[in-house]
C-alpha cells in the first residue's frame, strides 16, 4: 500500500485514491481483454481494421504517457497539495485531473491493441468508475478546502477529458 506523506497543516493526501482509481479501471479492462479476447472470443476484427485499431492504440498509449508525465511529474502538483494550494496552471489548466486521465487514456490504448469491437465498451465504463471515484472523493475534498475557487475551477476545466479551457464562463 502507498503510504501517503503528509506534511504538517497539509490539507490533502499526496496520493488520494488515484492508485485505487487506477488499479480498478486496469482490472476492468484485463477482465475484459480476458473475457472478449479469449474466453468468448466475441468482436475480433480482420484486417485494415487490426491495423485502424493498434494505430490509435499507440496514439493513445503515448498520448497518455504524456498527459499522466506533464500532470505527475512537470506540473509542481507535490508542491501545490504541500502547499494547500490549487492548481489550476499548466496541464491542469486543460484537464482537472491529468494523472488519472493519462491512465485513463493509455488503459484505453491498449484495449484497443486487441482489436476487438466489443472492447469498445471499456473506456466508457473506466469513464464511469472515474468519474463517480473522483465526485465522491477529491471533488468534495477539494471544494471543501478551496470553496468558490474550486467551484469556478470546476466551470471552466474538463474533469476527465483533455480539452481547451472555457474562458467564456467566468475567469479563476
Amino acid at each position: 500500500m502507498l503510504k501517503n506523506y503528509m506534511k504538517e497543516g497539509q490539507k490533502l493526501p499526496l496520493f488520494g485514491v488515484g492508485p485505487y482509481i487506477v488499479y480498478g479501471i486496469a482490472m476492468v479492462n484485463v477482465i475484459g481483454i480476458i473475457l472478449f479476447g479469449y474466453v468468448f472470443k466475441l468482436g475480433i476484427l480482420d484486417k485494415p481494421w487490426i491495423y485502424v485499431f493498434r494505430i490509435v492504440g499507440i496514439m493513445f498509449i503515448v498520448l497518455g504517457g504524456v498527459v499522466w508525465f506533464i500532470g505527475a511529474l512537470r506540473s509542481d502538483m507535490d508542491e501545490s497539495i504541500t502547499e494547500n494550494k490549487l492548481q489550476t496552471k499548466g496541464i491542469y489548466a486543460w484537464v482537472r485531473n491529468p494523472m488519472y486521465s493519462g491512465w485513463w487514456i493509455l488503459l484505453s490504448g491498449i484495449t484497443f491493441m486487441w482489436h476487438n469491437a466489443w472492447m469498445l465498451i471499456l473506456p466508457v465504463i473506466d469513464w464511469m468508475i472515474m468519474t463517480v471515484a473522483l465526485i465522491c472523493t477529491e471533488e468534495k475534498w477539494l471544494h471543501d478546502l478551496y470553496g468558490k475557487e474550486y467551484d469556478d475551477y470546476k466551470k471552466q476545466v474538463n474533469r476527465c477529458i483533455p480539452w481547451f479551457p472555457r474562458k467564456d464562463r467566468g475567469s479563476v
